[in-house]
């Protein structure tokens, strides 16, 4: 029984570091948060 419990907690630990080092969605691809884009905002001027 200890070996299976113990062949299961290593096939967890080995799917949680593959899922954990998958590629992210930033640019550099080295996991983490993905950081917002900046989109310019038109600003109407009121110059008339």
């Amino acid at each position: 029984m200890v070996e299976v419990l113990a062949a299961g907690g290593l096939v967890m630990v080995l799917a949680l570091a593959y899922w954990l080092l998958l590629d992210s969605d930033d640019d550099n691809g080295g996991g983490g948060l993905m950081e917002p884009a900046l989109v310019p905002i038109p600003v109407r001027s009121n110059d008339r």
